[in-house]
Order: structure tokens, then sequence, then C-alpha cells
């Protein structure tokens, strides 16, 4: 038995390398820090200007604009070489201000809606590049009707589930009582050269404003319904901006529910559940001034408003409705509840906990904010960038700091308020604090020629990584991708909503020839809300949009992602909300039509990627399809060799013990085989 040993003792150190006798392959990236990552294979003298899965094979893919801002190139993302690879790539004819990718045509495939430079000066003109069904594009665009400076955004103006349009046209800014038109969706795949977008007067009840250019609209759920609503960024005077909340009232239309002046100098508004309670919050930054030349503010606040609306009932079991009658919270099972109550009060005062507005110095002392891109033609407006990256469920922040010629960009962690967090009071009270991460975020502060940042999974690992474009004056080109490689004990999901494209979940070609699911769509107007259990047996609730902004090259991902922290648990409940107003068969909590815009998931598994499909816009009694998938995390292996390691090791134990039950009976009926007995003598 030794010698067998020993000749196998032998045997494993003669192997060289150790590595192919290793049944697991090495770490992409080793590290517990954010790892740049390089270019991935992103070689363009440009910028990314737009995020879509543009094969449908559940992967992000990119679109990127060329230093000429006219040519445009699809990068597709390659799992196999762990890279992104050019796919195709043309030119627009036109000064490029923004791509917004979306599934116009219903057909389950990315078009390309291209805002350029109109003939007019104060005009936007639009082209739509429609999806080829063999792949790729057709490369004769479709003129669009013309819409003034400030870019129109997606949404659904009817519940069809179709993507429409909102802005001004050039005729309509002019108008004081009624400036807002909709593009309407009229595309009809069985007319020959049928249009693609009728304008329409927009079905809002209330006084109209006149939209910024530039802007920060988004289609976002604000009053708790989980049914998006509409806001809107407004000019009062050159100076001066206020804000208007349009509430969704499906067959209704849209009404005006909030309009708040904005504090002096702001600049682009962001929405994130900043302190996980269940509602969408606003985020901004103002600046006493901006440089013309470089965007840098000056005398930099960051702000934060957040939601007032009903709040998460403390249990299961408590009453939601107090004695006079009146909603006093929502239950775990009903988070779907409007509170047509809701408000946000930007009154900045020591009485008012839901405005909180801090320095930028406080952060990062003699520095000053990035809020504009100058590099691009018209410059860009740089709304601060959230991203959980901790996985803890509250929202994280990286801005683009400025010291000097350098921009750097800087991760800052939400924690929660202590004495001396800043975003907290003097008493250390307060929704949530702010705090610098200082250890393993080498690769971004050597960054100094930052010019955007934004978040993204690459490879869809389950981890939320960073892209940050560059102007190229560090000589290490224009786009670094960081990997997050930090490790938490966290738990995250992520979740996409479909277009109602295609019956049944499938989509066939014009000739039959290929079938395919309708992964690729990108879809304004879902959102998310959802209760989850901690470690501690503590219920908290959060919401997190899908895609509610595309104007100005906002760069959102189409899907959403976001952190449920550390949880032993399932996800209790997951409501999944659209934009549509037709009834369906599925109603999870009323049995109401008012009510079956949305969906309840429970049990949802972490870790995980949820597909949601809603019955199309005009099928009435048509059922919700749920997808969902499991990432194949790096500890599956692990676990597979622990399985067949016990497997082996009780195997081993059952053997050895069924031996020695059975040479005990063998001596046991040979001691009665020679036993006397004395009793029969």
């Amino acid at each position: 038995m030794c010698s067998w040993l020993a000749l196998f003792s032998i045997a494993l150190v003669q192997v060289s390398p150790v590595a192919s006798i290793w049944p697991f392959p090495p770490k992409r990236f080793k590290g517990n820090a954010l790892i740049g990552a390089g270019s991935m294979g992103v070689d363009v003298e440009g910028r990314v200007i737009a995020f879509g899965d543009f094969n449908g094979d559940q992967f992000l893919d990119l679109l990127s604009l060329g230093s000429d801002e006219q040519t445009l190139s699809v990068y597709l993302w390659n799992h196999d070489d762990f890279i992104f690879k050019q796919s195709a790539s043309f030119r627009h004819p036109g000064h490029v201000y923004n791509v917004v990718p979306g599934d116009f045509t219903q057909d389950g495939k990315l078009d390309l809606l291209v805002m350029s430079q109109g003939q007019a000066s104060r005009q936007l003109a639009m082209y739509m590049y429609l999806a080829s069904p063999e792949g790729g594009f057709d490369f004769n665009p479709i003129s669009l009707p013309t819409s003034s400076l400030s870019q129109p955004i997606p949404f659904d103006s009817n519940g069809d589930m179709k993507i429409d349009l909102i802005g001004m046209t050039p005729s309509s800014s002019s108008s004081r009582t009624d400036p807002f038109q909709v593009w309407q969706n009229v595309w009809n795949a069985s007319r020959s050269n049928s249009p693609i977008f009728d304008i329409v007067d927009a079905p809002f009840t209330g006084a109209q404003c006149t939209i910024s250019n530039p802007h920060s609209n988004a289609m976002v759920d604000l009053n708790g319904d989980c049914l998006s609503d509409i806001f809107l960024l407004c000019d009062e005077t050159t100076t001066d901006k206020y804000f208007q909340i349009w509430v969704n009232q499906k067959d209704s239309g849209f009404a005006l529910a909030q309009q708040t002046h904005l504090p002096r100098g702001v600049q682009s508004i962001s929405f994130a559940d900043i302190d996980r309670d269940g509602t969408i919050d606003m985020i901004f930054s103002t600046c006493s001034s901006v440089s013309a030349s470089t965007g840098v503010g000056q005398n930099c606040y960051i702000n934060i408003a957040y939601n007032q609306q009903l709040p998460l009932c403390t249990s299961a079991t408590a009453p939601s409705v107090g004695k006079n009658g009146k909603r006093i919270c929502r239950p775990p099972e009903q988070l779907c509840t409007v509170d047509p109550d809701f408000k946000f009060d930007l009154t900045a005062s020591s009485d008012n906990d839901a405005f909180v507005r801090f320095p930028i110095t406080d952060l990062f002392p003699s520095s000053s904010l990035l809020v504009r891109d100058t590099t691009h033609n018209p410059p860009l407006p740089l709304p601060l960038k959230f991203g959980d990256v901790d996985l803890d469920g509250f929202p994280d922040l990286v801005p683009i700091i400025s010291s000097g010629q350098d921009f750097t960009p800087k991760l800052v962690s939400s924690v929660p308020c202590a004495v001396g967090v800043v975003g907290c009071g003097k008493d250390g009270k307060g929704k949530r604090g702010w705090k610098v991460v200082r250890k393993g975020v080498d690769t971004l502060n050597n960054i100094r020629d930052a010019r955007g940042v934004t978040f993204l999974d690459m490879d869809e690992d389950g981890t939320l990584d960073i892209m940050v474009q560059r102007s190229g004056k560090q000589g290490e080109g224009t786009i670094l991708f960081v990997q997050n490689n930090f490790y938490y004990d966290a738990f995250f999901l992520k979740a996409i909503v479909l277009n109602s494209a295609c019956a049944g979940g499938w989509c066939t070609t014009p000739n039959g020839s290929e079938r395919y699911h309708p992964y690729g769509v990108s879809y304004s107007g879902a959102t998310y809300k959802y209760t989850v259990l901690d470690t501690s047996g503590r219920r908290s609730a959060a919401q997190v949009p899908q895609l509610p902004q595309t104007a100005y090259q906002s760069l959102l991902t189409p899907y959403s992602y976001f952190g449920l922290g550390r949880t032993n648990n399932y996800i209790e409940n997951l409501f999944v909300g659209s934009t549509l107003k037709h009834p369906s068969q599925t109603s999870p909590t009323s049995s109401s039509d008012e009510d079956q815009h949305f969906i309840n998931m429970e049990g949802v598994i972490p870790n995980s990627k949820v597909v949601i499909m809603p019955p199309g816009g005009g099928e009435k009694g048509g059922v919700w399809r749920r997808e969902l998938y499991l990432r194949p995390g790096e500890w599956i292996p692990w676990v597979t060799v622990t399985v067949v390691v016990a497997t082996i090791v009780l195997g081993v134990i059952v053997i050895v013990l069924h031996l020695n039950e059975k040479r005990e009976d063998e001596l046991e009926r040979r001691r009665a085989s020679h036993h006397i007995n004395f009793d029969a003598l």
C-alpha cells in the first residue's frame, strides 16, 4: 500500500504545470477591487451613444458614434471571447444628436431612431433605421416629422404597448396653451409604405409648459400605482425652471398632479429609490454657474427630493386603514396602490427632512463637479449616475470631479446616517448619508480625462460594472470598462419587461423561415416594486424604474438591476408594472380590470434574471408570460465538487457500516451454532 502511495506522489510532482490538473478555469479578474478591463474591443475615436440587445441573445450590446459625429457602429457582445465585436457601421447624412433604440415596428427587433441637425436652426430632424429581418438595419432611413430642439422621449400614450413620442414640434413650441405634441405610433406591417408616426395633440388635461432644452424628461411611476407617469422639465425664464408631473389615468389620459419650482442653477435630474422605501425619488445638482468651455460647475450642491407617499406597513397583519377610513400604509401584497396625495417638497428648511442638499465640497474639498460634456456639439448634460455597486439595496453614486484640468470619476457609497456623515443632520439623523469609497478604486482615481460615466453589467454575470467615456487626452483611448470585482455576500435581481411584440413569445421572419424570441426590445415605462426580508426578519420595500430616460444620450440600460441586500429568503413579492391599458386574464391582487396593468410574482429566486412579456395591447384576455433565468455563478463547480465528495464519503461510510454489520452477524451466527442447550439435556 505504501509503495502505491509513493508512486502516486511522484506522479503528482512530475505533472507540470499544476493548472493542467486543476478542473476549474482561472479567474478572469483577480483582486477585491474595481479593475480596469480596457476598451473591450470598442476602439472608437468617439463615444458610446446607446445600449441595446441588437441580436436578441440576452447580452447587452452597444452603439457608438464616431468622432465625426455622423458614423454609427454597432458592437455585439461575444460571450465566448469576452469582448465586443463590431457588427455594422454606417454614416448618417446629418450631425447626430441622439439615438434611441426601440422596437417601433413591433417585430421583436430593435430599430434606431436617430435625432440629428435639421435644415432649420431651431429644428431637430428625425429618421428611423428599421431592423432588417435577416439581421442588421435597412440603411435607407425613413424620414419622420421634425421636432423642436427639445428632444422628444418615448412613452405609451394609449396603453397599446407601442412606442410613441412626446415633445414639441417647431410649430407647437410657440404655442402658449398647447405646446405638447404626440408622435402617435401608427405603423402597420401589412400596409406598404406605412407611416410610423402621426402628429396628434397630447391627451393631457391641465396647463402645459414650454419644455426645456436640454431637459430631464422621464417616464416613471411617481404616485405608486406601478403605472408610469410623465415628468417634464419646463422653462419659466432663461434661468428659472420648474417641473410638472402628469399622472397616468389610463383611458382618461394624463392629468397634471404637481407643478413646483426648482432651485436656481438646476442641472440634470435623475430618478432612483434612494432611501429604499418603495418610492422613486429625485436627485439633481445645482450650480451657481457653469463654464461654457469646460462644463465645470461652480459652487455646486447635490439635492435629494424624497417622494412623500404611503409607507410600507410595519407587518403583514398591521392595519392599513386608519380610524377615519383613510389609508395609512401599503400592505406587502398591495404595493401598487395609488397615493393621490404624493408630493415632492423642495423647501429647504430644518423642518423638512424630505429635501436634503449639501455642497459637493463636503465630499470632495477644493473640487468642482462636471455637469456638461463640452467635447460634443452641442454640449451634453451629465446627470448624476446611480447604481447599486455593493448590492445592499441602496443606489450608490459616481460623479465626475474636476480638480484643475483633471476630470476623475469617484465612487460614493450610500451609507446609514450617523454623526459626521455627509448628507445627514448635525445630530446624525436623516434618511441616507454618503461616503467616498477609498479602498479598491485606484482604477477610477487614476483617470484624468473622464467626460461621462454609466453603469452596465458586462457579460450578464450579475455584477454592476462601470463604463467611463474619456476625451483621450491621457493617451489611453476614449472608452474604459471597469469590472466590479468586489466580493459581497449580498444578492441581486435583474428584470426586463418586453413590449408585447409577437403573440406567444415567438416572432417569425416575413418569409416564415426563422423563429426568434423578442428579447432585444427596449421598452420605456415599466416599473418594479418588491418586498424582501433581511437576515434579521425586517421587511423592506424598494422600487426600480426601467429605462425612464432616453434623451441627450442618457445611456441607461434596457434592463433594471437592483440589489437585494443580505437575505436568506426568496423575494417575497415582486410587482411588475407596464403601461398596458387593456384587461388580461391574470390579476394578482384584484378582479378589477383597472388593476391589471401589473402582475405580482411571489417567491422569486435571487441572483436571477426575470423576463416579463405582457399580453398584446389589443389582446383582451391575454396571458402574462414569465421566464426566469438563473445565473451560472462561479460557485456552481464548487457545489458540484462538494456534492460529489459528500456522496462518496457517505457511500464509504455506508459500505463500512454494512461490512461491519455483516461481519458481526456472521460472528453471532457462529456463536449461536456452537451454543449448547443444557436444558435439552
